[in-house]
């Protein structure tokens, strides 16, 4: 066995397109209640991105898993994203990650340990990056490749971003471009340059803490990462949470500048199909929004960027604080309204 095996040869889909539908996890979860427990903290959404516990001291803690498939062939590439993307959740909570455990499958009758090795360094050096430990874990054999971390991060509580506190009349701000998961049947059919492929997985291995500190520096009560799920069933779920309605603008939601060529030409994983399929129950879509455009809102997203909730009258200083601090992405795409709890009016 050698080194060069192309990862995402080993999976069916890669990354976050491997989740289980947001639909079905919904029916599986609908009738079973949660274990109530003095450290948890109930007042927060249904979906939402890591728990919030309050221990005995009085501090808060953000606690969250996440792994995935490969979703790039390089092993420490891999190792950095999935670490990059199972971190995200604590700092979409407004925590900072502290310590985490590896969770890991690997088969080593199709890899070397030399790549296990590689993985593993590539997610210890991006947790490392984000001023978090990883102090332990556990792998399992298995025939299909998978890695992520469980994190705990602190929090202040009074300034937890959670899912539901948006209100009319927030602004909706990303902080990411969307098209990783059409990027990803890219890398895994061999289509995606080399120069291109180099900023899909930039992007996807850039840490959301700059996204954290700005919204937290401007008073914002409510956030999600995009992952997935989509932007759509995200922001459905924060709006859920929160007991109202948005209209978002397709023509303000970036995207990586070569997503829609790619998509043209049919490299769209199932799972963002899957997602703009059960989009139908609560999205209203203009005429004028094209078939392309809503496949990229229903992307499927690996490590993708913070979706902020802000108080409108902040909205500008955060972008701006955004933009200084290095975020991929400073868009403003759309605003909180009252109405059916949940339901999307995406205009052109």
């Amino acid at each position: 066995m050698t080194d060069d095996v192309r990862l995402t040869t080993l999976v069916q889909a890669g990354g976050c397109a491997r989740k289980l539908a947001a639909d079905d996890l919904v029916q599986v979860l609908r009738n079973l209640a949660p274990t109530p427990h003095p450290w948890v903290d109930p007042n927060v959404g249904p979906m939402e991105d890591a728990a919030l516990l309050r221990s005995p001291g009085g501090g808060g803690l953000v606690f969250t898993v996440d792994f995935i498939t490969p979703i790039v062939d390089d092993p420490e590439t891999f190792g950095a994203i999935a670490a990059a993307n199972a971190i995200s959740d604590v700092y979409a909570m407004g925590g900072e990650p502290q310590v985490a455990l590896a969770v890991c499958g690997f088969s080593s009758d199709l890899l070397p340990l030399s790549v296990l090795e590689r993985i593993f360094r590539g997610g210890r050096d991006k947790a490392a990056e984000a001023g978090c430990a990883v102090v332990g874990g556990h792998t399992i054999k298995d025939g299909e490749l998978k890695y992520g971390l469980c994190v705990l991060g602190t929090v202040d509580p009074a300034r937890a971003l959670t899912q539901t506190q948006a209100r009319p009349g927030d602004a909706l701000v990303l902080t990411k471009p969307l098209g990783f998961g059409i990027a990803s049947q890219a890398i895994k059919k061999q289509a995606l340059p080399p120069a291109q492929l180099a900023e899909v997985t930039r992007l996807m291995m850039t840490l959301n803490k700059g996204a954290k500190d700005a919204a937290l520096a401007a008073g914002a009560r409510a956030a999600t990462d995009v992952t997935g799920f989509g932007l759509l069933r995200h922001l459905h779920n924060l709006l859920s949470g929160s007991g109202v309605a948005a209209r978002l603008r397709a023509d303000a939601v970036p995207v990586l500048p070569f997503a829609r060529a790619l998509a043209a030409d049919g490299l769209v994983p199932g799972g963002s199909r899957a997602n703009l399929a059960a989009a139908a129950s609560y999205c209203r879509w203009d005429d004028g929004v094209a078939e392309l455009d809503r496949l990229l809102l229903a992307d499927a997203q690996t490590s993708g960027g913070l979706l902020i909730a802000v108080p409108a009258a902040r909205a500008a200083a955060m972008i701006d604080d955004l933009a200084a601090r290095g975020a991929p992405a400073h868009a403003l795409i759309g605003e909180i309204v009252e109405g059916t709890p949940g339901q999307i009016a995406v205009e052109r």
